[in-house]
């Protein structure tokens, strides 16, 4: 009995013990607990102090950054507005370009369209002067093909040689015409040589009319009024120089014989020698002419004897001008001659060819002469 209470009192003091051990032993735990959550609470307190510094520093860093990129978009902002100035500038200038451009082109038009208001009004004034003129021949006015033509010529004087060489450069026109369409063709010699001929013949017309002019009212042929103004610029003596009409047509008509490059040469000076003659033939009769004139009195008023000798003055000067005809008479037999010796030397073809040429050329002067005239003028 004595030995269970004593087990039994061991047991419970062991109980004791334990339960000592484990109040002992909870207090521990709580106060490492305790410490462990001070010591985090700590170091939340800790950083908590720190974000902030952390905080600030990121904001510097931000707002340097957030800086930098404001000024690079300043510099941007400023690059594109003055790339956008000088696009503007660069557009501007363009545009004025292209406003002076249009109105360049604007006024070319108007000249261009004056231009051709001009031609078109030229050629109903020509219309117009060709009908007036054919109601004229129909009406007797003027030379008649089967009448007197020294008689009319000398009644109606310049206008009425115009009339004349108007009529005769319309049947050349049409002549030239059927003598290029025999060439272009390839007629035969025979058929070429008619059609040759017959402009030749016509030829001679134009330089009868020219003398029965000339008896009519000399100065007029003379100073080629009946011509376009081109025309007059190359005239010499009323009409073309026969050397210099040499010289244009051998380039147009190569290849040449050798002993044809002879006569048109040895043609060619002798034309060149006689011009010069006749040259110096006007000179020296303007000369005369011109002292005669100055030579005499003042004027026929006064005393019996100055009325004389200005007569007498007039007389003499009246006397030289009438030489002025043979001056031209001469000139115009040069030019035929040339013409005539001419077409002996080249063949068939060449003389077409030659006529040919002859023709565009002149013909070309006329036509500069039309659009010279009808030029737009500001």
């Amino acid at each position: 009995m004595k030995s269970n209470s004593q087990a039994l009192g061991t047991d419970i003091q062991f109980a004791t013990v334990n339960k000592t051990l484990q109040l002992q032993t909870e207090p521990q735990a709580n106060l490492v607990s305790t410490f462990g959550g001070h010591r985090e609470n700590w170091g939340e307190s800790t950083m908590a102090e720190a974000s902030p510094r952390t905080d600030t520093s990121t904001d510097d860093t931000d707002d340097k950054n957030h800086g930098h990129e404001r000024g690079q978009l300043t510099a941007v902002v400023v690059s594109d507005s003055s790339d956008k100035s000088k696009e503007k500038s660069g557009d501007q200038k363009t545009l004025r370009r292209l406003a002076q451009n249009r109105e360049a082109a604007r006024k070319s038009r108007l000249r261009k369209k004056a231009y051709v208001q001009q031609l078109e009004s030229s050629r109903l004034k020509l219309t117009q002067l060709e009908q007036e003129l054919q109601r004229a021949r129909q009406q007797g006015i003027f030379i008649s093909s089967s009448g007197d033509q020294s008689h009319s010529m000398n009644g109606n004087g310049a206008l009425a040689f115009d009339v004349e060489y108007a009529r005769w450069l319309e049947e050349h026109n049409k002549q030239i015409n059927e003598l290029r369409a025999a060439v272009n063709s390839h007629a035969a010699d025979a058929e070429l040589r008619i059609i040759v001929d017959n402009v030749t013949a016509h030829f001679d017309d134009i330089f009868r009319l020219k003398g029965i002019a000339a008896k009519a009212d000399v100065f007029h042929v003379l100073a080629g009024m009946w011509q376009t103004p081109a025309e007059r610029c190359f005239m010499w003596i009323g009409g073309f120089r026969s050397s210099e009409l040499l010289k244009l047509l051998v380039n147009q008509l190569e290849p040449l014989t050798e002993q044809q490059l002879v006569g048109i040469y040895n043609l060619q000076q002798s034309s060149q020698q006689a011009e010069d003659a006749l040259s110096q033939g006007m000179e020296a009769l303007q000369q005369s002419l011109a002292e005669t004139l100055a030579n005499g009195s003042p004027s026929p008023s006064g005393s019996s004897g100055n009325v004389a000798n200005y007569m007498g003055q007039m007389a003499m000067a009246m006397g030289k001008l009438g030489t002025l005809e043979g001056f031209l008479r001469q000139a115009d037999n040069l030019r035929q001659q040339t013409l005539q010796q001419m077409h002996r030397i080249l063949t068939t073809r060449q003389s077409a060819r030659a006529l040919l040429a002859k023709n565009d050329y002149f013909s070309r002067l006329r036509a500069l002469s039309s659009l010279w005239l009808a030029r737009p003028r500001e």
